[in-house]
């Protein structure tokens, strides 16, 4: 599970390398048993040559001494850490591994800006990484970041959707699952209450609308009647 923090990181990560027109995905698995890069860009050169970056996100000390496996594995390698964390592991980071930190914006700065806000905060190089050889071959990266971005792209297919892909069975099982959390004395809080009244409202507009159709049909029958 993924900490508020390292979703802060992640998406201002992510609208960094959007802005300079570079995509990036989350979570790439990487082959070879060379890990999971926390996240992977993709950078096409003036010369038609591509550049992968790798990231590393940590947001505690714990979290970056935890054991897990750093997949630094492109051409260009950083970790990114909250910029109060780095003074604590600075020592610990390998020569060439970049650094980018993370400041979040101030409530107060959020408010007074004239500009929409669409990150939580801003990350900054504050140590440049040194190019080294891909520790994967190139296609096998390809390969991993076209699957992980239709990871995504289904991911949205399926929010789209919402509950429609779901089939009667599996919602009622859902439903269902839910039952211990149903407040007898609190219907306000309850999702059959509110699935109940929907209901209900839905289906006295339906009949409403159909009162009133046939209303207008039978007005119109008389006129054409009396004339």
């Amino acid at each position: 599970m993924k900490t508020a923090l390292t979703l802060d990181l992640e998406k201002t990560l992510f609208a960094y390398w959007q802005e300079l027109g570079v995509p990036v995905v989350e979570e790439v698995t990487m082959p070879q048993a060379a890990g999971i890069v926390d996240s992977l860009a993709r950078q096409v050169n003036a010369d038609g040559t591509i550049t992968w970056r790798c990231f590393e996100l940590k947001v505690t000390k714990a979290d970056f001494h935890s054991g897990a496996k750093w997949s630094f594995v492109g051409d260009y390698n950083y970790f990114v850490l909250p910029a109060r964390l780095y003074p604590q592991v600075a020592d610990a980071i390998p020569a060439g591994i970049g650094v980018m930190t993370y400041r979040a914006y101030s409530k107060q700065a959020v408010a007074a800006s004239n500009l929409p806000v669409t990150t939580p905060g801003q990350l900054t190089v504050v140590r440049p990484p040194r190019h080294q050889a891909l520790a994967v071959p190139a296609g096998e990266l390809e390969t991993r970041f076209v699957a992980s971005l239709n990871r995504e792209v289904v991911k949205a297919k399926r929010v789209a959707r919402g509950l429609s892909q779901y089939s009667d069975e599996q919602l009622l099982k859902e439903l269902q699952r839910r039952s211990d959390q149903y407040a007898i004395y609190d219907p306000e809080d309850n999702l059959y209450d509110h699935f109940a009244d929907q209901l209900q409202n839905t289906t006295i507009a339906a009949l409403q609308a159909e009162l009133d159709a046939l209303a207008a049909e039978n007005a119109a029958l008389r006129l054409g009647g009396s004339a």
